[in-house]
């Protein structure tokens, strides 16, 4: 897939995602576009901070390297992600594991709440100590792609400083070891991703570790 049809896709599937850019408003499926009222915000505060807490950390910016940081997530990604553990229908190791069990009974609207409840959270500051030939090699890559290979830079999609827009997610910030786990479960296609189907497999693993390592550091 060349640089230019990833970023025709990346555009459709935003104005999808938000439902506005065709002539008939769509809507990306699983999606809620109606604001939580009081009452289900509370409740998923709640959630958030006796539960999710224990695996994500306060405010989703938690220290275990192979789980996700949520803080600052986008919104829509987080509202997707949910709805696929509670339907099963994401199917790596930790979302069988854990998530499809914690999913299953949140409504949708727990689901909405619980992701502005993250997406409103300060992010989480990149971590340092890496490797820095793997952090600039993985910088290279995400912003400039390997046009001779017909892969485009991750910043057509995620942004120009990886925070994310609307179903793509945030990965500035993100632990390296998750990072690494989930581009091998895409390629795995235990996550369905059609977007990043195409593009991680012609990826090394030696360029997955160094974008790993450069989106933790940011």
């Amino acid at each position: 897939m060349q640089a230019a049809q990833v970023a025709t896709l990346c555009t459709r599937l935003i104005a999808l995602a938000w439902g506005v850019g065709f002539t008939v408003s769509v809507a990306l499926p699983g999606v809620a576009h109606a604001a939580p009222d009081a009452a289900t915000r509370e409740a998923a505060a709640k959630l958030a901070t006796s539960l999710c807490v224990t695996c994500h950390g306060p405010q989703g910016r938690g220290d275990n390297p192979r789980i996700p940081r949520l803080a600052a997530q986008q919104r829509a990604y987080l509202d997707v992600q949910l709805k696929a553990f509670r339907n099963r229908t994401r199917g790596d190791h930790a979302a069988h594991d854990t998530m499809w069990g914690v999913a299953a009974l949140l409504s949708d609207e727990i689901v909405a709440a619980l992701a502005d409840y993250y997406a409103g959270q300060p992010p989480a500051a990149g971590i340092g100590g890496g490797n820095a030939e793997a952090i600039a090699k993985g910088n290279k890559l995400f912003d400039q792609g390997s046009p001779e290979r017909g892969l485009p830079a991750c910043t057509s999609c995620h942004g120009a400083g990886a925070e994310g827009l609307a179903v793509f997610p945030r990965l500035a910030g993100q632990h390296a070891e998750y990072l690494f786990i989930q581009l091998q479960s895409i390629r795995n296609r235990l996550r369905a991703s059609p977007v990043m189907h195409g593009l991680v497999k012609e990826l090394t693993d030696d360029e997955i570790v160094a974008l790993a390592a450069y989106l933790e550091s940011k």
